[in-house]
């Protein structure tokens, strides 16, 4: 099964927010958005939560999601 990392420390930096401001603007839970930040790999991820996530930082999946390990 392959790995994913998030991007959302990358794009959180760039627009200059916290994890606290992704979680308030996406409307995702704080804890789900710090655990993702910090996943250096995950087996599985929400897919309602990364189409939140790319569409607050106005980006593609494809942008966010960074395939690590097939």
């Amino acid at each position: 099964m392959g790995l994913v990392r998030l991007k959302i420390r990358e794009f959180a930096d760039e627009k200059g927010w916290t994890l606290k401001e992704v979680s308030d603007r996406s409307g995702l839970v704080y804890s789900t958005v710090r655990a993702y930040a910090r996943s250096p790999g995950m087996g599985s991820v929400d897919f309602t939560a990364i189409q939140k996530l790319a569409r607050l930082f106005d980006v593609m999946i494809e942008d966010l999601v960074e395939v690590i390990e097939e």
